[in-house]
């Protein structure tokens, strides 16, 4: 099992200093945060991971009342794929 940690602009697994797989994002404005690119590790590629990070995200942006832009392609297509996360897509 892989624990997801908080960073500066994003969510991460591993350490600090060693992420194995990450989702980071840009602000826009005050409401708004653009997903530039989500990373997962060979060693984690399979398990879930990438998209555990985005759902976090998209709980992140519920809780903050934000909307998220996901330019990365990973992260664009968790959003084709999942219509519950409509309510913080920016559209």
């Amino acid at each position: 099992m892989f624990k997801i940690k908080e960073d500066t602009n994003g969510f991460y697994v591993g350490e600090q200093d060693h992420k194995e797989a990450e989702i980071h994002y840009v602000p826009s404005g005050n409401d708004t945060i653009i997903v530039d690119h989500t990373i997962v590790s060979d060693s984690l590629r399979g398990q879930g991971v990438g998209e555990a990070l985005v759902k976090r995200l998209v709980e992140f942006a519920r809780t903050k009342g934000i909307k998220i832009m996901p330019l990365c392609p990973f992260a664009k297509s968790q959003f084709d794929r999942h219509e519950d996360y409509s309510d913080v897509l920016l559209k």
